[in-house]
């Protein structure tokens, strides 16, 4: 029944465009010929007008004008029109030529231009008829009142979205823009209002429900500020993502999205080196200790691309690195895939693996990182994050793995808790590693990463669910942050850097307050802070500090080729000493002596100075 309904349509439609052609040839005669029809050239039309039209109307085929949806037609549509109205002249011209029925060259022009008139009117009367069929006015209509930030190109496709779909109940009725020329102006009939500083004017003003945040290509610095100003009205708050992450550049009404937290704190993106990090990745066995977890399965994502021969996934919890294979099997093509399930306490297992596979390049990731939590189990720290990387950095140093990049933390750098100070150790380990090594050994430094597990985003995100209260330690705790893929992708490229030795520290922006954190994501939630969510200060918990640094004192800081990568020097070189105080430690693990470990780190690690009570 669907399949003739369109047929008839098309035939429709193909009889009313012989009617138009036709009546366009009599029009351009009339203009022509000052109104007078009784000329010699009327009967060579007459004689060859069935030709004409069988010509023209083949090129309105060949454009496909009869495939396309009427009620969406825009300016690609007249474009289509004006294609096949030349085309079908220029070949009207050639018959006329061969068979010598010539007619005054004016008549082609002006039935060319009756051509695109009186088709591509007929096609945008059809959806006059069918705006006022439905009831769509472009004044006082009901539904949701949409302000879109940003009078571009995204803007224009995003009104003429909500347009072409009116079951969506939204309509655009004013646009912001900080270029004053485009003041006053209009796209699809909408009109530019305003620059950012009249959100909230304009908001009152036209009764504003939602705000759309349309720019694809802004930076964001930007992107922050207007959302905080968008944040003070209470209209809902959306935004496009940014152009690198529409396909092929595409906007619709699918690519439309709630502001995240990311959109606030997230930064422009990473500038990579592709060459130079393809040279150390491509063709090689790499692998991935911690594969599962928010970082390593996101370095996975990100290494993929650089197509690598081999990836290993290593990781002692199955379950999370069982979803990422399955993840990661649809993006692979040419690459092995293998996981392991090992731990990297296990020095005899890791050895076993690194053997057999032939291991390049090692991203280490594999950690303990909650600070209260091994505050309260401290030996589990030592193993794992001191343990374990002394046996997969000796491992990879045995088996003339090529490049070895550990990350590290912000906790590591003067640190008040025992997983700042297991990280700490383990820098030492692979900074002294180097010096005895042909593997070359490298650490990379950076804060807190947005919306990782067990970080701060997902248990303000429940928090928010339940109702509240958002629980913050303290009201003056800041914290760096840098989204999962900036962080991934810096990580990398620092590889592609190592000489052997380094610590990278990743540039981290500025310290975030969490309290302010806490009300932007309540913010963005829909609720107002304090009123509708309360925030509860509960007091720093044990091993908390106010504060992160990225940096000690002793280690000076140098920039590198990339801006958002600094290199600090090293500070401890004799791997005697450190496998001495890892038999110690492995001594002291075996006898469970959690207050005698903490003793005994604060002597190792010069700058740790136990904080037990959070204070």
């Amino acid at each position: 029944m669907e399949n003739y309904k369109s047929r008839f349509r098309i035939l429709m439609l193909v009889a009313l465009d012989i009617v138009l052609i036709n009546t366009g040839y009599i029009i351009s005669f009339l203009l022509r010929f000052e109104g007078n029809l009784n000329n010699n050239f009327m009967d060579v039309y007459f004689t060859h007008c069935l030709i004409y039209t069988m010509i023209k109307i083949i090129c309105l085929i060949y454009f496909k004008i009869y495939k396309s949806l009427w009620k969406y037609a825009s300016i690609d549509e007249v474009i289509q029109i004006f294609n096949a109205s030349f085309l079908g002249n220029i070949m009207v011209l050639a018959y006329t030529f061969i068979v010598g029925a010539h007619l005054p060259r004016s008549i082609y022009i002006l039935a060319g231009i009756m051509d695109v008139l009186l088709i591509g009117g007929s096609r945008f009367s059809y959806r006059i008829v069918r705006r006022i069929k439905n009831g769509e006015r472009l004044y006082k209509r009901k539904g949701k009142r949409v302000l879109i930030i940003g009078a571009g190109d995204a803007a224009a496709a995003v009104i003429k979205e909500y347009k072409n779909h009116p079951n969506l109940n939204s309509y655009v009725v004013a646009l912001i823009d900080d270029n004053r020329e485009k003041f006053g102006k209009r796209i699809h009939g909408v009109q530019v209002v305003g620059d950012r500083n009249s959100v909230t004017e304009v908001a009152k003003k036209y009764s504003i429900d939602e705000i759309i945040i349309s720019i694809p290509s802004g930076n964001k610095k930007d992107i922050r500020d207007i959302t905080k100003i968008c944040s003070k009205t209470d209209c809902d708050l959306k935004t496009l993502p940014g152009i690198y992450e529409l396909i092929d550049g595409k906007v619709s009404i699918n690519s439309i999205r709630p502001v995240s937290i990311e959109d606030l704190l997230g930064r422009d993106e990473v500038d990579l080196n592709v060459n130079r990090i393809s040279s150390y990745i491509k063709n090689k066995t790499v692998m991935i200790t911690g594969g599962g977890g928010s970082i390593g399965s996101e370095l996975a994502r990100q290494i993929v691309f650089f197509k690598p021969k081999k990836l290993i996934l290593l990781d002692i919890y199955e379950n999370c690195v069982y979803d990422l294979q399955n993840e990661l099997m649809r993006l692979l093509r040419d690459i092995e895939l293998k996981v392991v399930i090992a731990s990297v306490r296990d020095y005899k297992r890791l050895d076993s693996i690194l053997r057999c596979e032939n291991v390049d390049v090692i991203f280490h990731a594999a950690a303990h990182k909650h600070v209260p939590l091994m505050e309260h189990s401290p030996g589990e720290s030592i193993k794992n994050n001191v343990i374990g990387t002394y046996n997969i950095a000796k491992c990879a140093h045995e088996n003339n793995v090529e490049r070895f990049v550990m990350i590290s933390t912000d906790k590591a750098v003067n640190p008040t808790n025992i997983m700042g100070a297991s990280k700490r150790f383990a820098e030492i380990i692979v900074q002294s590693l180097n010096e005895i090594s042909s593997t070359e050994f490298v650490a990379v430094r950076f804060g807190n990463v947005l919306g990782s597990n067990g970080s701060v985003i997902p248990l303000f995100k429940r928090q928010i669910e339940k109702g509240g209260p958002v629980t913050v330690t303290h009201q003056e705790i800041t914290r760096y942050f840098m989204t999962i893929p900036e962080a991934s992708q810096l990580v990398i490229q620092a590889g592609a850097m190592a000489n052997g030795g380094e610590i990278f520290i990743l540039d981290m922006g500025d310290p975030v307050k969490i309290i302010d954190l806490a009300k932007d994501l309540i913010t963005l939630s829909g609720y107002k802070p304090y009123d509708d969510i309360p925030i509860m200060i509960t007091g720093l918990r044990p091993g908390e500090k106010l504060y992160e640094e990225l940096l000690m004192a002793e280690e000076g800081l140098q920039s590198t080729v990339h801006n958002k990568i600094f290199v600090g020097a090293p500070t401890f070189s004799n791997f005697e000493i450190v496998e001495e105080r890892i038999k110690y430690l492995k001594a002291l693990l075996d006898n469970c002596e959690d207050s005698k470990i903490i003793e005994v780190m604060a002597g190792y690690i010069d700058t740790y100075k136990p904080n037990r009570n959070g204070v």
